[in-house]
């Protein structure tokens, strides 16, 4: 069991990850591939008892809190404007797809559609990656100012690169919405920030 205050962040820290994730592939051409399974999966989670089961075990957030540790503390030297754009457009997005009915009802369906996939092929197959990838193109992306990633084009223009920032941005606000259903606010992260970094700093030890 993790303490209620490491709970309260984990969606925080799901934020955090899928923009990590996503500058990584578009800068690096690759990422974390436990990282990268962890956040797409949580997709697929739609109706969790608990929020820890929407992304498995603790350490499936490890690059979530190290990027949220390094977002928020004052003395890291690894603050990353482009991962804060990424989480605030995130954050953005999933507020306009809050208020949006038939998206909301497009999007439960679309996902699953996916979960039926998952019946003939892998999670790793090329399909299923590419299904989340088009419900991220045609249902919660045109909601709103598409996100400019920024990034090494050698990697930005091979498909299956595009596809795998598309379904971390879907997985970024899978963990947008489910920060809202635990009372997030993007003011909270300005007036409780020490709490949230405390925890995250906590996440992080435990985790290492």
């Amino acid at each position: 069991m993790i303490s209620q205050d490491i709970e309260r962040q984990l969606a925080l820290a799901g934020v955090c990850q899928a923009a990590a994730l996503v500058q990584s592939v578009a800068r690096k051409g690759n990422a974390d591939t436990d990282a990268v399974e962890a956040s797409v999966s949580s997709i697929l989670v739609m109706n969790p008892d608990n929020p820890q089961q929407v992304y498995g075990s603790l350490p499936n957030l490890k690059v979530g809190f190290t990027a949220l540790v390094a977002q928020l503390d004052n003395e890291s030297s690894h603050k990353d404007a482009e991962i804060t754009r990424y989480v605030a457009s995130i954050l953005s997005l999933e507020r306009k797809l809050s208020k949006h009915k038939s998206a909301l009802n497009d999007l439960s369906d679309r996902i699953s559609h996916v979960q039926r996939q998952l019946a003939h092929v892998d999670f790793e197959h090329s399909q299923i990656m590419s299904s989340l990838a088009s419900v991220y193109t045609d249902v919660v992306s045109p909601l709103a100012p598409k996100i400019q990633i920024a990034g090494n084009q050698q990697f930005l223009s091979i498909e299956t690169n595009q596809h795998k920032v598309r379904a971390l941005l879907l997985a970024g606000v899978r963990s947008a919405v489910l920060w809202r259903q635990m009372g997030g606010k993007r003011r909270n992260i300005l007036f409780s920030k020490n709490q949230i970094l405390k925890a995250a700093k906590q996440a992080v030890r435990i985790i290492s």
